[in-house]
């Protein structure tokens, strides 16, 4: 298999224009930051078995923004969506005040994040997520799109 970086790069140029009209943002930085935070306290309360089938399924450029930073420490114990939230402006750091204004925005930007990623993840696998999620979550991430 070859890497074509061209084809990744222009693959991800597209997803991030396309992700940051979808949470009505003209700045894909800002975007850009929003994904990040979102797929890597994802991937904190997942399994690391389940993050493996999960980005299996993403393309490449996606992977590499999932797996950034990514280390086998413990898990974070999130029970609730005000925890979830928390999870995500720590991962987004400094520009979380400006990048998720409030937690009503928060959660849109995590219900339009995971419609987004729909495109390249199976319904399956998102049921599995699902399972692994804490009660509140798994309503409010995935009501959109599980009927």
């Amino acid at each position: 298999m070859a890497l074509n970086f061209n084809q990744y790069a222009a693959d991800a140029n597209s997803f991030m224009k396309e992700y940051a009209e979808k949470l009505n943002i003209k700045d894909k930085d800002k975007a850009g930051r929003i994904l990040s935070a979102i797929l890597h306290g994802l991937r904190e309360v997942i399994s690391t078995e389940e993050s493996l089938q999960f980005i299996a399924q993403l393309p490449m450029f996606l992977k590499a923004v999932y797996v950034n930073g990514w280390s086998s420490r413990k898990k974070q114990r999130v029970k609730s969506m005000i925890e979830f939230i928390d999870l995500i402006n720590r991962f987004d750091g400094v520009t979380a005040v400006n990048d998720f204004e409030s937690d009503e925005k928060t959660i849109k930007y995590i219900k339009t994040t995971f419609l987004v990623l729909r495109k390249y993840v199976s319904h399956g696998e998102l049921e599995d997520i699902r399972t692994e999620l804490p009660k509140e979550l798994k309503s409010i991430i995935f009501e959109e799109f599980l009927f």
